[in-house]
C-alpha cells in the first residue's frame, strides 16, 4: 500500500522552532522572498565556493563507513553568479530594515560576490570583510598556504541591529603590550599603560571585542564531537558569534544552503527561529537529526509544533525495512529488524493527514536491529523510514 501514500512534509512538537524546505535555493527564492518579505533578521549563507569538486558525507553504519554524495559544486562561473544573484536579491528583500547578511566564501568567488553585494545592498551598506583564519589542513610548497575564508557582512539599512557586547570575552589575566599589572583597593586585577600623557586602564574582567580577523575559532577536526560527516561543515562557535551579534532571542535566522544544519542548530540553542533550505536529502536528514537528538520522544499532541520539514518532491527510495507490527488494546508495536543490512538513519510512527503532512507519535534516530516503536493503537498508523542518504519510504499499518 505504500505506493499510494503521498507525503509532503513532517511536523514535530520538538526541535526548532523552525522550518526546513527541501529544494534549490534559487528555485525557492521567489516564493520565500514574497512570503518572508521584511521578516528575516539575519541571513547566513555558506554556498558552494566554485571549486569544481563534488562533496560527500561520511557516516558510520555498524562496522561500515558510508560515503554518500551530498552536492556537486560544478557550475560554470557564469551559471554560479547567476544563481547567486537570484539568491542574494531574494535575501535582500527578505531582510527586515534592521537586518543583516553574512556571506561565507573563499578566494575563488569573493571578488565577484563583493561587487554583486555592493550592487544589490548598496556599497554604503558594507559592514565588514571578516577573515576567518584557521590552521587545519595541509601545507603548500608552491605558494603561501591558503588558510582563511572570507565572510562578507552587509546591512539592509543604517537602522541595522548589531550588538558587539554579546560577543565580547573577558580580557583575562594575560599581560598585553607591556602593560603594568596592578590590583585596586577592591582586589580587582587591572592593567595600565601610559601613552600621550594619559594613563589607560583595563580590568581583566572587562570584555575584549572581536576584530574583523577571527583566528580564535577553530576549524572542525576529524574527531570533533560536532562532526556530522558533512565535508564542508562549519563549527558552531562561528555561527554562535554571528547569531549573537546580529540577532535577538525570538528573531528569524535564515540559511538557504543548510548543509550540515549548523545554522539551525545554533539558532535553536540561542532561542532564535530558523528558516533553512537545501537541495540535498542528506542535508534534510542531518538537520532533522541535529534538531531531534537529545529531545525526549514526542507524544500525541493537539496540533502545536516546533519544527516543520516540507518537500514538494519527496526523495523516495527502494527502502524495504523488515517491519513486524503487533497490536494490543492500548498500543501498536512496530519492530524493525535490520539483519539484512538495510540500515536506517531514522524511523518514526505517526499519522498522515489529508494534506499529506506526517506527524510522528514516536521516533528513533539510527534504529538498531530489533528496535521497537510503541505508538497509540490507532486504526491506521503511518510508518516513515529514512536511510542515511535521506531517501524515504512510508508504510501504512
Amino acid at each position: 500500500m505504500e505506493g499510494s501514500i503521498i507525503c509532503k512534509g513532517e511536523v514535530y512538537s520538538s526541535g526548532g522552532p523552525g522550518l526546513f524546505l527541501l529544494g534549490r535555493a534559487e528555485t525557492l527564492s521567489e516564493r520565500l522572498s514574497s512570503e518572508y518579505e521584511g521578516r528575516v533578521q539575519l541571513v547566513y549563507l555558506d554556498p558552494p565556493f566554485g571549486t569544481g569538486d563534488t562533496f560527500s558525507v561520511k557516516l558510520s553504519s555498524g562496522k561500515k563507513t558510508l560515503s554518500i554524495p551530498a552536492y556537486a559544486d560544478t557550475l560554470s562561473r557564469e551559471d554560479y553568479l547567476a544563481m547567486m544573484r537570484t539568491v542574494l536579491t531574494a535575501c535582500h528583500r527578505m531582510l527586515a530594515p534592521d537586518g543583516s547578511l553574512y556571506l561565507h566564501i573563499d578566494y575563488r568567488m569573493s571578488p565577484y560576490l563583493r561587487l554583486m553585494l555592493d550592487e544589490i545592498f548598496g556599497a554604503a551598506n558594507f559592514m565588514n570583510e571578516i577573515i576567518w583564519a584557521y590552521k587545519s589542513g595541509g601545507r603548500s610548497t608552491r605558494h603561501f598556504s591558503r588558510k582563511h575564508d572570507t565572510i562578507l557582512f552587509y546591512r539592509k539599512s543604517k537602522a541595522v541591529f548589531f550588538n558587539i557586547n554579546a560577543v565580547g570575552v573577558p580580557r583575562g589575566p594575560e599581560k598585553r603590550n607591556n602593560m603594568k599589572r596592578s590590583v585596586d583597593e577592591l582586589g580587582r586585577v587591572y592593567f595600565s599603560i601610559r601613552s600621550g600623557g594619559k594613563t589607560y586602564t583595563y580590568y581583566e574582567d572587562t570584555p575584549i571585542f572581536p576584530s574583523d580577523v577571527w583566528d580564535d575559532v577553530e576549524h572542525l577536526h576529524q574527531r570533533d564531537p560536532e562532526r556530522t560527516g558533512f565535508s564542508t561543515q562549519k563549527p558552531e562557535a562561528l555561527l554562535r558569534r554571528i547569531i549573537l551579534a546580529s540577532s535577538r532571542p525570538g528573531d528569524l535566522v535564515c540559511d538557504l544552503f543548510s548543509g550540515s544544519g549548523t545554522t539551525a542548530a545554533v539558532a535553536t540553542k540561542l532561542g532564535r527561529r530558523f528558516l533553512a533550505t537545501d537541495a540535498s536529502p542528506v542535508a534534510m536528514q542531518l538537520l532533522r537529526a541535529r534538531q531531534l537528538i537529545g529531545q525526549s520522544e514526542p507524544t500525541l499532541f493537539d496540533g502545536a509544533h516546533a519544527m516543520r520539514i516540507l518537500y514538494d518532491a519527496p526523495p523516495l527510495g527502494d527502502i524495504m525495512p523488515a517491519l513486524t507490527i503487533t497490536r494490543n488494546v492500548d498500543a501498536a508495536h512496530i519492530r524493525y529488524d535490520n539483519a539484512e543490512g538495510a540500515a536506517l538513519a531514522y524511523l518514526a510512527a505517526g499519522s498522515l493527514d489529508s494534506d499529506g503532512i506526517f506527524t510522528p507519535f514516536m521516533y528513533t534516530l539510527r534504529p538498531t536491529s530489533e528496535t521497537v516503536l510503541t505508538a497509540p493503537n490507532h486504526p491506521q498508523i503511518c510508518v516513515q523510514a529514512v536511510d542515511h542518504a535521506g531517501r524515504m519510504a512510508w508504510h501504512m499499518v
